[in-house]
């Protein structure tokens, strides 16, 4: 099997501003804060700068365990560009309340922040500001930028601690998310090249059925579960083409590499319908860099039990 040598890769785009979780989780990397940053006004603008060459890498927020998929994320990379994720990023997730200096939580009448933080923040808010006005905003730290532009008094930003450091607000309230073990997941994603298998991989795909009848569905599960391939998320779209017309976005345990995974991918795309490839790339979790560890390990000693045995063939 032929390997490509590695890409070029010293620039990223990420959601901007500064301040934002997004960020917050970048930081975690410190390979790619070392690259050359470059904000970005959204989540499709990241993913567009990467497409047209701007960039070489893009970072990007996927999926919340309290509110589940971010749309824009999923259905630009299922619908509007090839691109191949790189990476995964998982970060908990701390949301808290700031205002201007000298506004007082009586005086607060509007809450700014990202759908997706105010809904992590409802029961909060229900019981602590049940009049206030709610507005959306690009980010939660576009909430907390536009906040510190033009303060009135009256305004709150509900955002990461990082943002209020960023714009000098003041912290009303710490901690106000309904879940303390909330989490994000966040990708990394390039126009080309497919990490090298570690042994403690995912891939992810999308899978247009071919028809939609009775059992299109089991038939599709069916392929995993023929190979005892676990999978780890699974969620249908609408895929824009008609009512009642939508793909499956999986992720399951396994390399491209792995070939278990790569004759159920050919078994999907022959039988099953069209099938995009997202990626095959390093599980994230405290305990990966041991799983991947022990997995080379058992790669190696398995090696040598075949040559052993390979060595003893007659003739």
């Amino acid at each position: 099997m032929a390997h490509l040598a590695p890409p070029d890769r010293s620039t990223l785009a990420y959601l901007g501003p500064q301040g934002t979780f997004t960020e917050q989780a970048l930081y975690t990397q410190p390979d790619l804060v070392s690259l050359d940053l470059q904000l970005a006004s959204s989540i499709p603008d990241v993913f567009r700068r990467v497409v047209k060459g701007e960039t070489s890498l893009g970072f990007a927020a996927i999926e919340n365990s309290i509110e589940g998929s971010v749309n824009i994320t999923q259905d630009t990379l299922a619908f509007e560009v090839d691109l191949f994720i790189q990476r995964e990023v998982v970060i908990s997730i701390q949301l808290n309340l700031m205002v201007a200096p000298g506004t007082a939580i009586t005086d607060v009448e509007r809450i700014v922040s990202f759908p997706h933080a105010i809904a992590q923040c409802r029961g909060w808010l229900a019981l602590n500001l049940p009049d206030v006005e709610v507005q959306a905003s690009n980010s939660t730290a576009d909430a907390a930028r536009l906040l510190a532009t033009e303060p009135d008094g009256r305004t709150a930003a509900i955002a990461p601690s990082r943002a209020a450091e960023a714009y000098g607000l003041e912290v009303l309230a710490a901690d106000v998310e309904d879940h303390p073990e909330n989490q994000t997941r966040f990708v990394l994603v390039a126009a080309d090249g497919i990490p090298a298998p570690t042994g403690h991989d995912k891939t992810s795909l999308v899978v247009f059925q071919r028809a939609d009848r009775p059992g299109s569905l089991l038939g599709i599960l069916q392929e995993f579960a023929a190979r005892s391939l676990n999978l780890t998320r699974l969620e249908s779209r609408p895929t824009k083409q008609g009512l009642g017309d939508y793909c499956f976005l999986m992720d399951l345990e396994g390399h491209l590499a792995d070939e278990l995974v790569a004759d159920c991918l050919r078994n999907l795309h022959m039988k099953h319908g069209r099938v995009k490839f997202l990626g095959s790339y390093p599980t994230a979790g405290s305990n990966g860099e041991t799983v991947r560890h022990e997995a080379s390990e058992a790669s190696l000693s398995a090696d040598d039990w075949l040559t052993d045995l390979r060595s003893r063939i007659l003739g």
